[in-house]
């Protein structure tokens, strides 16, 4: 299919846009009916241009208003309420109206559902996964904004007086004519994940619609407390069983991404010793002054605001304490295994340079491993990857094939067995007041994962 697809995808969009539509219908019928039955998911997708998915926006918006931020501090799975509440009332009635079959929901948080395969020749079986939680930020009240045919110009953002402004967002630039659905200014708005939800549901809907396209065994996987790093922990790789998987947790059109942060945290405690200051000299260990010299002897340019591409960093996090003992919470990022490494022992060095220098164990350090850059299990078979790219081509979506500085459901996945790369959702200014996404991005999420399980090789 992408071969033959290759090649009529030279005809330019616009010159079929110019055909009088009912002679254009007549041939997209002529050609996918009579002689190309097999190609019918690309063929739709051509006459797409003049479809949408027409339950998309409303969707998205029933679940955005839905509260389901996590909550780092818990000590359960999910770690809010909220998003059982989520999965059991909302997402997984949702899963059994557009046709998913065997749903059900685990303890681990996860919610599950299949859609068997239509065609025998399609022998892979592969998932779509997409977290529920959302970030950090107020997420009671969620009340989005849908600006239609946006003019190019400031957004106000409810009556918050916060604006979405181009002067300040450049990415607005790119949906002029477009649907764009922002916050009112007081809330994040969810997208992140929302929109992968949205997209995999209306996907599934489609296909059930539509038994003409042509499709292999789907799994579908909504999971939680991704935002707070936990959500893949307690996965369940060997329930899920396919072949491979894609989470749909990306940004802007294209994103294709399966590269991603190796992440260790480090936690560092500074001990002390508090005497009166007026005869300090000599005597007085300041646990504050302790972790100003730690964090002094880190590489200066190593930061987040002073990094892009594959630069890892250190980051500090949080400083706690007083003269007699004193906390500091870091993280660590770094893509190559050897430079994540290296930047673990760094600190180690540090710390235990300090001691020597300290006559005592007055710095101690604690890293612990998050997650691994999953390049390391995709690399070994690009088949996901190779489709997704495919795919995006022969729908005129360019991939934007680059490094993830950050880490995804994926990443933790992966090592679990499930090669799982990250293809675009659609969202632009995640977890905070300023969060937007077009419809036509997400509508063309859909496109991409239908084509992604209609593809022959």
């Amino acid at each position: 299919m992408h071969i033959f697809y290759s090649r009529i995808s030279k005809i330019s969009f616009k010159s079929l846009l110019n055909l009088n539509y009912y002679i254009f219908f007549k041939i997209h019928e002529i050609f996918r009916i009579r002689f190309f039955p097999k190609f019918a998911f690309y063929f739709m997708i051509v006459k797409g241009v003049f479809m949408t998915y027409p339950n998309l926006l409303d969707r998205f918006l029933t679940y955005v208003k839905v509260n389901t931020r996590s909550d780092e501090h818990s000590t359960t799975t999910p770690s809010t309420q909220s998003q059982v509440d989520f999965a059991t009332n909302v997402l997984i009635p949702e899963m059994k109206r557009v046709g998913l079959q065997n749903v059900y929901y685990l303890p681990n948080g996860f919610a599950i559902g299949t859609l068997p395969a239509n065609d025998p020749s399609l022998t892979r079986k592969i998932g779509f996964i997409s977290h529920m939680d959302t970030a950090d930020f107020n997420a009671e009240g969620v009340n989005p904004q849908v600006i239609e045919n946006y003019d190019g110009g400031v957004i106000d953002l409810g009556d918050s007086g916060f604006k979405l402004d181009p002067a300040d967002f450049k990415s607005l630039e790119k949906y002029p004519g477009q649907t764009l659905i922002t916050t009112d200014g007081t809330t994040l708005l969810g997208a992140d994940d929302k929109s992968g939800i949205a997209e995999i549901m209306t996907a599934i809907e489609y296909l059930t619609a539509h038994p003409e396209i042509k499709h292999c065994e789907i799994r579908v996987g909504f999971g939680p407390d991704e935002e707070i790093g936990v959500g893949a922990n307690k996965f369940d790789a060997e329930d899920f069983n396919v072949d491979f998987a894609y989470t749909v947790d990306g940004g802007p059109l294209g994103e294709l991404q399966y590269e991603t942060f190796s992440a260790a945290g480090a936690e560092l405690h500074f001990q002390g010793r508090n005497v009166h200051p007026g005869t300090a000299k000599g005597q007085m260990v300041n646990a504050l002054q302790l972790a100003i010299d730690f964090h002094n002897q880190l590489p200066e340019n190593d930061r987040p605001e002073l990094t892009d591409g594959y630069q890892g960093f250190y980051h500090l996090m949080d400083v706690t304490g007083s003269v007699e003992e004193a906390r500091a919470s870091y993280i660590i990022r770094d893509f190559e295994k050897d430079a994540f490494e290296a930047r673990k022992a760094a600190m180690q060095a540090i710390a235990d340079k300090m001691n020597q220098e300290l006559g005592n164990n007055r710095v101690t350090l604690t890293l612990t491993d998050q997650y691994y850059n999953m390049k390391e299990v995709i690399e070994k078979d690009m088949t996901p990857v190779t489709i997704a790219k495919a795919v995006m081509e022969d729908l005129g979506i360019t991939p934007i094939i680059e490094p993830i500085r950050g880490g995804t459901d994926g990443s933790k996945i992966s090592f679990m067995g499930i090669p799982t790369p990250n293809i675009f959702a659609g969202g632009e200014n995640m977890h905070g007041r300023f969060e937007y996404v077009s419809l036509q991005t997400m509508e063309r999420a859909v496109d991409t994962i239908i084509g992604i399980v209609a593809y022959k090789d």
